[in-house]
């Protein structure tokens, strides 16, 4: 893990604003989840969630970030993130994953959860589950005082003994003032390496987990990351706020 010279530490002020920009994306979710079902195009979630979006008075993070045409991300199946929503059909027994950002006062909460629609088979719940898990195994380190890899050894030792794989090639990330802010938080790698956590530094922890291997691809879209072997992933994020008493969820659903 490489050394980070500087990460930014929020003062109240601002997390109290990065506390509404969570709750806002929560119920942004929730709402986009209940509307979510089979026979629907993955650009009518996408039209669903820039509606619920602009409802709430805030912006999406993602539409125009370095290009991208969407609200949100819409990965399904073998996609494992940024997947542009457009002509695809959702079926009975898929699994999709949404990510969504808001900007809120100048500010970013980044959020993103793996459902399954309909009946799916044991195994793709069982990634589902083991996914989620892990994103709290990861939470659960982010204590002042610990190590910033302590998070990723979480996610990587849970995620492993139950036979899946971990991604690499994206990572989680700080965030705040901006999307992407340091330090960057993998889900792999040693216990007690990287810069000590601190009181009010928010990170965007977010698991990838595979069914088969962890290595990935891009489409030709230059923006879709698909598992190499073809088979399904999920992904699992909460924007996370390290305080005195503990790790605070800001997009938790309350």
């Amino acid at each position: 893990m490489k050394t980070v010279k500087s990460i930014t530490i929020k003062l109240p002020g601002e997390i109290e604003i990065l506390r509404d920009a969570g709750r806002i994306l929560a119920e942004i979710v929730a709402q986009l989840q209940v509307s979510l079902t089979w026979g629907i195009t993955t650009r009518q979630v996408d039209e669903r969630a820039e509606q619920l979006i602009r409802e709430r008075g805030v912006l999406s993070a993602f539409k125009g970030y370095r290009g991208f045409p969407g609200s949100i991300c819409m990965s399904v199946n073998e996609e494992v993130v940024h997947g542009i929503p457009g002509n695809r059909i959702l079926r009975e027994g898929d699994i999709v994953s949404l990510d969504v950002g808001i900007i809120h006062k100048g500010y970013y909460a980044d959020m993103a959860i793996t459902v399954g629609l309909g009946k799916i088979s044991p195994g793709l719940n069982k990634l589902l589950d083991i996914t989620r898990q892990s994103l709290y195994k990861g939470i659960e380190q982010a204590r002042t005082g610990n190590h910033l890899s302590n998070i990723s050894h979480a996610i990587q030792t849970y995620v492993e003994s139950h036979y899946f794989s971990v991604v690499r090639d994206f990572v989680g990330h700080g965030i705040g003032r901006s999307l992407h802010e340091e330090p960057e938080i993998p889900n792999f790698g040693a216990p007690h390496e990287g810069p000590i956590l601190k009181e009010g530094m928010v990170l965007a922890i977010e698991p990838m987990v595979n069914t088969g291997t962890w290595h990935t691809k891009i489409q030709e879209d230059n923006w879709t990351v698909v598992t190499r072997d073809g088979r399904p992933s999920a992904h699992f994020e909460h924007t996370v706020a390290v305080t005195a008493s503990g790790p605070e969820i800001l997009t938790e659903v309350l």
